[in-house]
This record gives C-alpha cells, sequence and structure tokens, in this order.
C-alpha cells in the first residue's frame, strides 16, 4: 500500500552530510511508523559494491513515484531515517551489523551505508527499512583477506545498456549466474533515447530530449533502475562500477564535450552539466563515500584485491583525457596528432599510479576495468591504417606506456576488460604496435552491450575487416550479452554469453565462445 507524503514526513528530521551519504544517524530523530504497511518506497531496489575483506557499501533510494517529473522520485523535502540490517543468513536469525543512514534531498534520498568489521570471504544478506516498509533482501560477499590462499573465483562484466535499444534479457541470465562479483564498464545509461520502436513502447514526456541537468540524469537512472532484471542482478552480488561517455554526453574528453553544438556545451555549463551527471551517478550507485563528487569531479580511479588471486584496478578514461585528436573520434587515417608525447587518457598522476600498482601488486591476476578499446583497432585491411581516435588508438603514448611497464616491471598476467563497443573482441595486446615484431604482454577481452545496438549478428561485415586487418584480433561477435570469468593460478577462462535477441523479451542465452589465459604465458588461446 502506499505511503503518504505526510506519513514520510514523520519519518526522520535533517542530519549531517556525512549522514545524508549513509553514515550513522544515531542524532537523528525517530517517529513512529505508521499504522499501515508502507508502500514501495524501494522501487528502484537494493544494491552493494566495492568489497573489502571486512565489509562493503550497500545502497537504496527511496522512490514511490520514480519517474516523477521533477525527479525527486515522488518524495517529501523531509529528510527520512532508513534502517538497515546485515546477517549471516536470508532470515535475519542472525544479524552482524545493523544501523540508521539519513536519506536526504540533497543526494536524492539515497543512503550508502559503509559496512566494515566483518568476516573476510563470506555472503551476507541485507536489507532496509522505513517505517513499516522493507526492503527486498539483497545477497553480497567480502572479499578474501589480502594476504591469504584463494583458489578461484567468478566474475561477470557488462555495459552499455540503452533503455530504448532492448530488453535488458542478459541480466536475467547473469542474476542467476554462480558469480563473486559483477564489474560494469560504463554507459550505465544513454543521456539521450535511441530507436524507441526497438521495446515498442513511447518514452515519458520528462524523458524527452537529452538529459542535461540533475532531474534529466536521475530520470534516466530511474528508468534503466525500474527493470526488474537488473534489479535482481544488483540484488545478487557485490558490483565494481564506473562511468564511460553516455553518463554525460557522447564523446565528452576531460574539459571538452562531445558531439553537437549547444549551450550546455559552452564550457562553463558543460561542467555544471557535469557535476549534475556525477551526482546522478553517485544517487543511483553503490559507491563509498570517497566516490561522492565535488562539483565536476568525482573519484573514480581505485583497487580492489581479492585474496591472493586478483586484484581489480579500475581506471577513469574520460575526466582526465586530452582533447579527442583529429575530429570527433571517428576513424581516421594519417593522424601524426595521435601520436604527441603530451596527449594523454589518463593523466599523469592517474598514469603513474597505475603504472606502479600493476609492479607492486602479488596478486596472480591484474584486472584492468577499462572503458574503451586498449589494443589497436585498424578498419582497414589495405595498407593504410584507419583507427578510431576516442579509444586507446588515440592517445598512442599512454597506450606505450602502460603495456611497456606492465612488460618492464614484470607486473605478472595483466588482462584488460573493457566495454564501450558494443562488440565482443578478443585481443592480444602488444608493447608497441609501431614495431610488428613487439612482444605481446597482455590479452584484452572486450564484451558486447546489455542492448545497445538492438539484436546484433554474429559475424558481420565491419568484424570481418576487423579479423582481416588486425591480426591480434582472435574473435568478433556483435549479438548482446555479457563475458563471465572464472580464473585460478592456472588460467583464466572468458565465456562470451549471448541472446539472440533483445528488441523483444525471453530471449535464450548461450555460450558463443571461450577462451583462456594461462599463468604466465601472454595471449589468449580459444578453449
Amino acid at each position: 500500500m502506499a505511503v503518504s507524503r505526510r506519513q514520510l514526513l514523520r519519518y526522520g528530521v535533517a542530519g549531517s552530510l556525512a549522514a545524508a551519504v549513509g553514515a550513522s544517524a544515531a542524532s537523528s530523530a525517530r517517529f513512529a511508523a505508521p499504522r499501515r504497511p508502507g508502500g514501495d518506497l524501494f522501487s528502484l531496489g537494493v544494491a552493494s559494491g566495492e568489497p573489502t575483506p571486512d565489509g562493503f557499501v550497500l545502497w537504496t533510494k527511496l522512490a514511490p513515484d520514480p519517474l516523477a517529473p521533477d525527479g525527486y522520485g515522488g518524495m517529501p523535502v523531509a529528510p527520512v531515517t532508513v534502517d538497515y540490517e546485515v546477517a549471516e543468513d536470508e532470515r535475519f536469525a542472525k544479524i552482524v551489523a545493523r544501523g540508521e543512514a539519513v536519506a536526504t534531498r540533497a543526494l536524492g534520498h539515497s543512503v550508502h551505508p559503509e559496512i566494515a568489521g566483518l568476516a573476510p570471504d563470506r555472503w551476507y544478506h541485507y536489507r532496509f527499512r522505513v517505517g513499516s516498509a522493507i526492503s527486498p533482501v539483497g545477497r553480497t560477499r567480502t572479499a578474501p583477506a589480502s594476504d591469504s590462499p584463494t583458489a578461484r573465483m567468478r566474475f561477470a562484466f557488462a555495459s552499455c545498456q540503452s533503455w530504448s535499444s532492448g530488453y535488458y534479457t542478459a541480466y536475467e541470465h547473469l542474476g542467476a549466474e554462480d558469480l563473486d562479483l559483477v564489474v560494469h564498464l560504463g554507459d550505465y545509461i544513454y543521456e539521450t533515447s535511441w530507436l524507441l520502436a526497438r521495446r515498442g513502447a513511447s518514452m515519458p514526456p520528462q524523458l524527452a530530449g537529452e538529459a542535461v541537468d540533475l532531474t534529466g540524469y536521475r530520470l534516466r537512472y530511474a528508468q534503466a533502475k525500474s527493470e526488474a532484471p537488473l534489479q535482481a542482478s544488483h540484488a545478487a552480488f557485490p558490483w565494481l562500477v564506473t562511468l564511460d561517455d553516455h553518463e554525460v554526453d557522447n564523446n565528452w574528453a576531460g574539459e571538452h564535450p562531445g558531439l553537437g553544438f549547444d549551450i550546455h556545451r559552452l564550457p562553463p555549463l558543460f561542467r555544471r552539466r557535469k557535476a549534475a551527471a556525477f551526482q546522478a551517478m553517485y544517487e543511483h550507485q553503490p559507491m563509498r563515500r570517497a566516490q561522492l563528487p565535488i562539483g565536476p569531479s568525482l573519484h573514480l580511479h581505485r583497487r580492489y584485491r581479492f585474496g591472493d588471486l586478483a586484484e581489480f584496478t579500475m581506471i577513469d578514461t574520460r575526466q582526465y583525457r586530452s582533447a579527442l585528436a583529429c575530429g570527433d573520434g571517428t576513424a581516421v587515417t594519417g593522424c601524426a596528432e595521435r601520436f604527441a608525447p603530451d596527449r594523454t587518457i589518463l593523466g599523469a598522476a592517474q598514469r603513474d599510479w597505475l603504472v606502479d600498482g600493476l609492479a607492486t601488486s602479488p596478486a596472480r591476476w591484474q584486472v584492468l576495468g577499462n572503458q574503451v578499446a586498449m589494443a589497436q583497432s585498424d578498419y582497414d585491411p589495405g595498407p593504410a591504417l584507419l583507427v578510431g581516435t576516442d579509444a586507446w588508438d588515440g592517445y598512442v603514448a599512454d597506450r606505450n606506456a602502460v603495456l611497456g611497464a606492465a612488460a618492464d616491471r614484470a607486473a605478472g598476467n595483466l588482462v584488460v576488460i573493457t566495454g564501450d563497443r558494443h562488440e565482443n573482441y578478443v585481443a592480444d595486446l602488444r608493447r608497441d604496435y609501431s614495431d610488428p615484431g613487439s612482444a605481446v604482454v597482455a590479452t584484452e577481452f572486450t564484451g558486447t552491450s546489455i542492448t545497445t545496438g538492438g539484436d546484433g549478428g554474429d559475424l558481420t561485415d565491419t568484424g570481418r575487416v576487423l579479423l582481416a586487418a588486425n591480426p591480434d584480433m582472435k574473435f568478433y561477435n556483435r549479438q548482446r550479452g555479457y563475458v563471465r570469468v572464472e580464473l585460478d593460478h592456472r588460467w583464466w577462462r572468458s565465456d562470451f554469453r549471448v541472446v539472440p535477441y533483445v528488441t523483444r523479451p525471453g530471449a535464450p542465452i548461450t555460450d558463443r565462445a571461450s577462451f583462456v589465459v594461462e599463468d604466465g604465458i601472454a595471449g589468449a588461446n580459444q578453449a
């Protein structure tokens, strides 16, 4: 049953900014719950993420009317006290942590409590409560202790989920997997709507056009997170998330807006637009206080360790990059600018942090959570080199620095996982693509989209061109889905899980191809 706005006003009073982002709300006043059960305050579900050996961050957002045109989800102005519980069992008979957080209007009535002090390498269950309204139960886990022997782990990675392009069927299958973690590599939302006919549904008027302010971005997250398969996948596993371009503006680069021109792409207004986009992202994702944006700045590069087996290094290839070389990022030939030594996709500080971490981590597998293709992607099978400049091909100096350092500093088994392309690739990575004899130092697995691009196909004409022009590319597919990964101390296996269609619901899933990387041997082979 619905909770009235008058009843919600009774649930809490203002707390500090720390409480607003999920810290203890012990100082908040407590009010009696309404006599009648609460409505669907938790319409956007629950989530967890950023697992450490002793905890994780939890998330929910109160939104009884998630697509309310003002972007506030049907919530009143007043803050609301939210209780949370963490238990060893799904019946909550063995509760190990509980607390309160204050959901405020300033952060869209979202909460991000950070849980610590738990046992490592354990599954837990969690839930939220506001008065009589109880959230769905989520399941999450702590990571193994950083120095502990860890025999095996499984995770999946996904990206690019345009709501208007199709159904989130892939998440129905991902949510049923046996996983320890999900990694999302960007384009969780799209700032504008594409190809509405693929869903056969009209877009609500408040979602028409392009998101340029906080209300617009909030509504696009609410639309995506209202999808039951996505909610179920968030509730089943902890997630690590980052962004690419469509969380803000297509092909944006650092201080430079993306394609097209309107008033919101003028520098001062673009900074304001980025700040709005970053806040909306934080409000809707299981991210820690360290990721709370400060205006048009959001700290996204960070590391998470899973015992002695794997370290996940999440990088940010948008905020610190130089402007796109030789145009708008489309494929070009003869672009000398992309080789300029001062061009960067990471920024100097992040590049140094990345290189140092690769050299010092004792984990068996170094997993680089990356947004845009790192491998050279030549779109001309002839003698010309035709490459796009929105990916690492436009930032050759940084690519050479990272891959060269990985080779020189014996960084272990480096595997790059990538989104963006709406295609499945497997490509070995060379230290220096200007030298055909340069050593292979890593493998890149690029995952397709959840929906973007519609149904897609298996091997398209573009795929045939790429395979012919790039000898290091070992696989191409353009269907929709995700990549499931299993790794132990001997090998890494990537399974490309695809659905035959997304323009109607109910698609089955199959393993299109599987590739393995052996410990100590750079390069992938088909399983």
